[in-house]
């Protein structure tokens, strides 16, 4: 019971010029087919049959498949075709494992048929047949498909009748081959559709399951035989050892003097005559009982096609009985029996034609894909551009038209461990925010308790006025000191404000634009501390605002209380961002020229200017268009969590409308935006999920997917993915970089600290994202520390040092 990979019989649409190769006896066939759709699909076929000498089965693999490949170039050379290279269709009439169909794989099990052919079983007979064809150097072949000639005699009635789902050949061997549900098959991923399975029944009863029927001859055949004891249900049915059979009996028959007296001649063939109807009818119902067994095991009623391939020496009535037993043993089931009047080479042409329609839909959909796949040198520019756009930044000149804002922050520093007290926390930076208390205690055992609760910002409070979203910022703030029994305590308050702000002081920062959705009225070109100062006055209850900080910075203060070296933070979720304790030197924006200054880079917006438009795809273009703010944030839109899945769905789009996913159908789910979050891309993508498992996702997500679905929406999601890691850690390389330089290091030992959903949950970013700044900054050693208690920490760490540097400067 082999897997085939064949998903489907002929459906009309195959087209091509192709080669097939027939091998399964002492001769075989090599067949041009040539199918067009001229009016109505026809099939034109030119073959020749060549012999394979018994010194040659019996010889080294080598030595095989050199002859097969001689006689196709002799084929080649008088179809004067030996300089094109046409798809190839190898039928090849043993046992194989196959992988793949598209992969093109196929081992071979075991010889049978009187084949001994040394050094093969066990090996590809593809990779065999390309080494020969490689050694003559005068052809070239592209072998497409590898079937076995039962599936390929199946798929040659196929092509005239689609009702044909079982094939059978009764020859020099015998065999069978037939669709079957995969939901029926353990060793192929998959529950939709059907698969064809070549069932090798040859060697049925090869576990002793046959010998209460078997007899003196049969077993007398098997020892004398190339593979005593395998194939014994071959032995019984198979014209190759049909007469040897015959041959026995009449041995013993004369032994025990029922031969060769009287009338000699007339006796013998009267003899011979009823021996051979004898075996006939009841191999024939032998044969035909073990088909009814494999092919029909329910009652359910069955309109079906086998073809029957019989051996020239077997006459009319073999093929008569065949039917007879066949209806007899599965009356519930129509069998009709169509004679394949063209053998299995134009089967094979037809899997070759169906296999090269898959290969070409792959090279498609690789295509679409490689725009997602940069290159080493892609990521360097990314790299160098990025570069270009600090220094914008940073520069008092350029400052104003830069991409990468290079936002001042005013925290000049990382924790120093005498951070003492209890801090409220407010964590603003997508659909949810947090409120936290945080009791920071110093000295030997320094302690962080937290307490938090999480709080939805509906969209339409969102997208409403400045005033209705800080409103309910306030009353959610005053649920949580309700809630933790601290209604009318005055704590200082650290505001992590994950948007691009401007700040002027530590506690004041101008909203420059909103991003990640929201769309709140008056408040870009405000200070956002001061709103936030004037709903808790309406509130009628009293915060001390100490500082306004960025996620980005939140996450680099957090992971520094717990490693000094950290001087870095990153944002890989919603959105993305960066930071970094940069020069006052080199900060034209700022007074001062002494020390270090956190600068929130606000990198999301690199590209507005057009400088990634060469590795942007259509894709990118219909994402950002749709957005609620078009040609802004560009690169945050390449590589941030909020977009990931819109990408990945107009992907999709594009590939069902070219009829590679879906059927086709564009359902109105996949019109939908936004039904493509973070967690399913993570969840796809995920080793550990098997093809089910990801159907099973996208089934849940309302799209009916087939399992060879899943396969292509999986190597999207990778795509995107991937390229979203890469071009984020090209980012991360210039600013690693840029720290050695302003230290005049050869070498850098830094820590980042990280944060966000997609590295946190997605299975590949995070080591993508690490190999391509080792890759792309050899001269940092960079350590990635993830942040476990997101930037509200960070934001009473801030909110603490300011209040220390407050007090200090009153008792100054």
């Amino acid at each position: 019971m082999l897997p085939t990979f064949v998903r489907s019989i002929p459906d009309g649409s195959e087209k091509g010029d192709f080669i097939a190769l027939d091998l399964g006896g002492s001769n075989f066939r090599i067949l041009r087919v040539k199918v067009s759709h001229e009016k109505k699909q026809t099939v034109q076929m030119e073959s020749q049959i060549y012999e394979t000498p018994e010194d040659i089965i019996h010889g080294s693999g080598s030595r095989l498949f050199d002859h097969v490949a001689e006689c196709l170039g002799d084929f080649m050379e008088k179809q004067k075709i030996k300089d094109k290279k046409l798809s190839m269709g190898f039928t090849f009439s043993f046992p194989c494992a196959h992988t793949k169909l598209d992969e093109v794989t196929a081992v071979l099990l075991t010889w049978t048929k009187r084949f001994k052919a040394s050094g093969v079983e066990g090996m590809d007979v593809v990779k065999l047949l390309n080494k020969a064809i490689k050694k003559r150097g005068d052809y070239d072949a592209d072998i497409m498909a590898v079937v076995n000639d039962t599936v390929g005699t199946m798929m040659t009635c196929g092509f005239d009748d689609q009702r044909c789902e079982v094939g059978i050949i009764i020859g020099t061997g015998t065999n069978a081959c037939y669709m079957e549900e995969l939901r029926h098959l353990d060793l192929v991923e998959g529950d939709e559709g059907r698969m064809c399975i070549n069932t090798e029944w040859g060697a049925f009863g090869d576990d002793g399951t046959l010998e209460d029927i078997r007899t003196e001859f049969d077993r007398e055949i098997d020892r004398g035989s190339l593979n005593p004891g395998k194939q014994l249900f071959e032995k019984m049915v198979s014209g190759m050892y049909m007469g040897e059979l015959v041959r026995l009996i009449l041995v013993k028959m004369a032994k025990e003097g029922l031969l060769f007296e009287g009338p000699v001649i007339r006796f013998i063939m009267v003899i011979i005559n009823s021996i051979i109807r004898f075996i006939f009818k009841n191999r024939v119902s032998f044969c035909n009982f073990k088909k009814s067994r494999s092919k029909f095991p329910t009652s359910n009623t069955h309109k079906t096609h086998p073809h029957l391939n019989p051996h020239p020496s077997v006459s009319a009535r073999y093929a008569r009985r065949l039917h007879k037993t066949v209806r007899r043993l599965v009356p519930e089931s129509d069998v009709r029996f169509l004679l394949s009047e063209s053998g299995s080479g134009k089967g094979a042409a037809m899997v070759t034609a169906w296999a090269s329609r898959l290969a070409d839909q792959t090279r498609q959909i690789a295509e679409t894909l490689a725009e997602f796949r940069l290159t080493k040198e892609q990521l360097l520019e990314v790299k160098k551009r990025m570069r270009t756009e600090i220094q914008n930044g940073l520069s008092k000149n350029t400052q104003s038209t830069a991409t990468v804002r290079m936002l001042p922050t005013y925290v000049r520093s990382t924790p120093d461990g005498t951070e003492n007290g209890d801090f409220l926390a407010l964590d603003l930076g997508g659909t949810n925010f947090r409120v936290l208390l945080v009791k920071i205690r110093s000295g030997k055992r320094r302690t962080v308790e937290m307490h938090n609760k999480i709080y939805a910002i509906p969209i339409e409070v969102m997208q409403s006025t400045g005033e209705e979203l800080f409103d309910h910022i306030v009353y959610c703030i005053s649920d949580f000191l309700d809630y933790m029994g601290m209604k009318n305590a005055r704590l200082p308050l650290g505001f992590t404000f994950s948007f691009p702000c401007r700040q002027t002081s530590l506690d004041a920062g101008i909203l420059v634009n909103w991003t990640k959705g929201f769309k709140a009225t008056d408040c870009e070109g405000e200070d956002v501390v001061g709103l936030l100062r004037e709903a808790i006055k309406r509130r009628e209850f009293d915060l001390d605002v100490v500082a306004i900080v960025n996620d980005t910075v939140g996450t680099m203060m957090t992971c520094a209380y717990e490693e000094p070296t950290c001087e870095v933070g990153l944002i890989a979720g919603t959105g993305s961002n960066a930071c970094y304790m940069e020069e006052m030197r080199n900060i034209e924006t700022v007074d001062g020229v002494d020390g270090r200054m956190c600068v929130n880079m606000e990198w999301g917006a690199f590209g507005d200017n057009g400088c990634l438009d060469d590795i942007r795809t259509q894709y990118d273009n219909a994402v950002d268009d749709l957005s609620l703010n078009a040609g802004k944030q560009k690169y945050e839109k390449m590589c941030s969590g909020m977009y990931l899945g819109e990408i990945v769905r107009n992907i999709l789009i594009d590939l069902t409308k070219r009829g590679f996913l879906f059927r086709g159908q564009i359902s109105e789910t996949l019109k939908t935006r936004g039904i493509f979050e973070t967690k399913f891309l993570s969840q796809i993508e995920s080793d550990r999920l098997a093809l089910l498992q990801v159907r099973s996702i996208l089934q849940h997500l309302g799209l009916d997917s087939t399992c060879d679905d899943s396969i292509i929406v999986k190597e999207v999601c990778g795509a995107v993915s991937l390229r979203a890691a890469q071009i984020c850690g090209a980012g991360m390389a210039a600013v690693v970089d840029k720290i050695r330089e302003n230290r005049g290091l050869d070498h850098l030992d830094i820590t980042v600290g990280v944060d966000g959903t997609l590295y946190k949950l997605h299975p590949h970013f995070s080591r993508i994202m690490h190999h391509t700044v080792k890759e792309l900054a050899p001269n940092c050693n960079v350590n990635f520390l993830l942040s476990e208690d997101g930037s509200g920490k960070g934001a009473a760490l801030i909110t603490a040092v300011g209040c220390r540097l407050r007090q200090q400067e009153q008792k100054n």
